[in-house]
């Protein structure tokens, strides 16, 4: 190399220095210390004991762990196609030329912005059992009923009130988790960007050539919209598979208790994987199970990030 090339190279690694200190310092070195840590009997107050696939083993017969697994699956199950498809929804009617649609845009945005930890204490005022809002709701609405059976019973010189009692929602193991999904679905703003960035771009030559065919509003949805959007609809599916798989703070705050917490009340139905696995590491000091249990994760993430593109890519339409 010439003096020139090596003064050049010098200064290229000069300044890109930082960058490579910050990646060994805070994502290389910690993803090779869990991997190591996942084979030892690590307390973060004694020095790491090995203890070869010990914890791997621990994992195969703990039954919380399988439980924190299932809940976690079972709230992809419900946030994942009510989610995208709420946000494809609503993307699809704000791209039409109805009044107000930044304002609209706005609304729908908004919940997005909103910090978890707020938006969480905002929930379980909502989803509060006796006092909360959307119990409210439900019992006025059925106050038209009401008014119907009192206006026919005014006759016979008496009244009735028929009430609808809402679930407990975070008390109720069979309602916490769609109390969960909903908060979720509610901050799917950011997707719904996404999806109607996506809608805009997708030519309008085809929605003509359709509506010249005959083709009604469904049909365009399912032979030009889809299509066209299958590329954002395939992005969105990895991304929102990674989030709700590792889900924590809503259900740490809104999952244990009153207070909060690692519990998972009610009977550990809100005890979703990350939430365990925080436990472990901070509450139990199991550090190296955590770190176990973080690398099946990852095993797990990979898997079904794998099977989504296997499944999915081959339907995925790219606009040439």
């Amino acid at each position: 190399m010439s003096r020139v090339e090596r003064r050049q190279l010098r200064n290229g690694l000069l300044f890109a220095a930082p960058w490579l200190i910050g990646l060994l310092t805070f994502l290389a070195y910690p993803i090779v210390s869990s991997a190591y840590l996942s084979f030892c009997d690590y307390s973060t107050l004694q020095p790491p004991v090995w203890i070869g696939v010990q914890n791997y083993r621990d994992l195969t017969g703990d039954q919380v762990f399988y439980k924190s697994l299932r809940n976690t699956f079972v709230l992809a199950a419900l946030v994942l196609p009510a989610g995208m498809t709420t946000a494809l929804f609503i993307a699809t009617l704000l791209n039409s030329g109805v009044r107000g649609l930044t304002v609209f845009r706005t609304i729908f945005y908004l919940p997005s912005l909103v910090p978890i930890v707020a938006s969480a204490l905002l929930w379980l005022w909502v989803f509060n059992g006796q006092y909360g809002i959307l119990n409210y709701a439900l019992d006025g609405a059925l106050e038209p009923v009401n008014h119907l059976v009192n206006g026919t019973l005014a006759a016979c010189g008496s009244t009735t009130r028929v009430h609808l009692a809402g679930p407990t929602w975070l008390g109720d193991p069979l309602w916490a988790k769609p109390a969960l999904a909903i908060m979720v679905i509610w901050g799917m703003g950011g997707t719904m960007i996404v999806y109607l960035a996506g809608l805009q771009d997708v030519p309008r030559e085809l929605y003509e050539a359709a509506e010249i065919d005959g083709a009604g509003w469904w049909r365009r949805l399912f032979h030009v919209t889809l299509p066209c959007l299958s590329p954002v609809i395939y992005f969105t599916l990895i991304m929102g598979l990674i989030g709700i798989m590792q889900f924590f703070a809503a259900a740490y705050i809104m999952g244990g208790g009153p207070m909060g917490g690692s519990a998972g009340n009610p009977a550990r139905s809100t005890l979703f994987y990350t939430v365990y696995l925080w436990a472990q590491a901070f509450e139990y000091l199991h550090m190296g199970y955590a770190c176990a249990m973080a690398w099946i994760m990852f095993l797990i993430i990979l898997a079904l990030t794998l099977i989504a593109h296997r499944t999915a890519a081959r339907r995925v339409t790219y606009l040439g």
